[in-house]
């Protein structure tokens, strides 16, 4: 059975009743992990990022380097805010968009946080050989992400649930992980339905 067959029997078995939101470092699979949760819930996947770079027909770089940080952050917000207004789905955000209060209560309201919580040496593995990451376009991007992860953690450990993101997991390893969270601890949130 091929993994859209079985993404396609997955479907039917659960109920999504408010958004997921995937949050934390740059490299730790949101992404990834968002875009295959959503396929096995047969919900729609969003992207944040990817919004904010058709809105402005520029990638986030670029946007970073002609208008700054400060600009490309209230227009993260407001796309948030506008993607938690429209249909449930799997939401996976820059990995700055938690830092913002606002952010983290708008998702907190209107859905559900998920940190995947992936270590430093994990993160550096998936992001050292990139060059789209503007924050880590600095002389010693390694020093650079170790000052990031140190600033961010403990605001992704606000998170409404936390699933550990561990090097020898496959992406579909990480789904079932966070499936398993959200069932075990928001139900308000993901339900199984019983045949």
């Amino acid at each position: 059975m091929s993994e859209n067959q079985q993404n396609h029997l997955y479907a039917g078995r659960y109920r999504l009743k408010k958004t997921i939101v995937m949050v934390g470092m740059m490299g730790a699979g949101k992404t990834a992990v968002g875009r295959a949760l959503a396929l096995r819930l047969g919900v729609p996947f969003l992207d944040s990022d990817a919004e904010i770079e058709a809105a402005a027909n520029m990638t986030v770089p670029e946007i970073f380097e002609r208008d700054g940080e400060p600009f490309f952050r209230t227009k993260e917000t407001q796309v948030i805010s506008r993607l938690l207004d429209e249909a449930r789905g799997v939401l996976s955000t820059g990995g700055g968009a938690f830092l913002a209060e606002v952010n983290r209560a708008n998702i907190t309201a209107r859905g559900v946080s998920v940190w995947l919580d992936a270590d430093l040496g994990l993160l550096w593995q998936r992001v050292r050989h990139k060059d789209t990451r503007p924050l880590l376009r600095t002389p010693d991007p390694r020093a650079t992400l170790a000052e990031i992860y140190d600033a961010r953690v403990p605001l992704y450990a606000q998170a409404d649930v936390v699933v550990q993101s561990l090097p020898d997991l496959s992406i579909e390893q990480m789904v079932d992980r966070v499936i398993a969270a959200l069932l075990a601890e928001r139900p308000d949130v993901l339900e199984q339905k019983h045949a």
